[in-house]
């Protein structure tokens, strides 16, 4: 399966939440991960005609190569780090500190700019449902599952367009349910399942919130 972009992507995963067994989700709120699961979770929440908001998760690089993933933050929680990558790269806690300082800082920078003063969502009793345009690690979807846990909402369901099969399965004991619909294997980068996949820019996630907010 290879989608054209987030959008296909977003539509093709709300068909099949539409279509599933157990029918559209009880009282659905939408938290997408930005920035690209912004219009997946568009296209998701219209569809279920759910309210959207973000869930502002940021991966913890390594010290020498940011882009090298070794752990995740979502919300005020501690840091979640992959254990086998820290033990690969000789890599500890303490030493991630730095790191962690500025991705901490990052985080609440964007969860002012995306919500313009308003209030983080309420989701107490609700069905949430986690979006991102797809699933490699997961350890940022770990991170994010786990920050929606203590918003204390009825039932969490992680909903992702493409994934990882390893980490699909790893991510069941976060989320009451995971849909992942497409878990090729074998799975290198989310990237290589979309014909395009330009970056997200913080503009767009902006315009698409304020959308939902105007009820448009």
């Amino acid at each position: 399966m290879l989608f054209h972009d987030r959008r296909e992507a977003g539509r093709d995963l709300a068909r099949r939440l539409l279509e599933r067994g157990e029918g559209v989700p009880a009282d659905p709120f939408v938290l997408a991960l930005p920035r690209g699961g912004v219009p997946v979770g568009d296209e998701v929440a219209r569809a279920l005609g759910a309210p959207l908001d973000v869930l502002v998760a940021r991966k913890i690089g390594a010290p020498y190569n940011p882009e090298v993933g070794v752990g995740a933050l979502a919300g005020e929680g501690p840091p979640l780090y992959d254990e086998r990558a820290l033990a690969m790269l000789d890599l500890t806690a303490d030493r991630l500190s730095p790191q962690v300082a500025r991705e901490r800082a990052e985080l609440h920078r964007r969860e002012d700019l995306y919500r313009g003063g308003r209030p983080a969502p309420d989701v107490t009793g609700r069905t949430v449902l986690v979006v991102d345009d797809g699933l490699a690690t997961g350890v940022t979807a770990r991170a994010a599952l786990r920050a929606v846990r203590e918003m204390k909402p009825g039932r969490v369901m992680l909903a992702v367009p493409v994934g990882s099969p390893e980490a699909a399965a790893a991510l069941a004991a976060d989320a009451d349910e995971v849909l992942c619909p497409h878990q090729p294997q074998p799975f290198y980068a989310v990237g290589q399942w979309y014909e395009r996949f330009d970056q997200v820019d913080d503009d767009e996630v902006i315009t698409i919130l304020r959308s939902h907010a105007d009820g448009r």
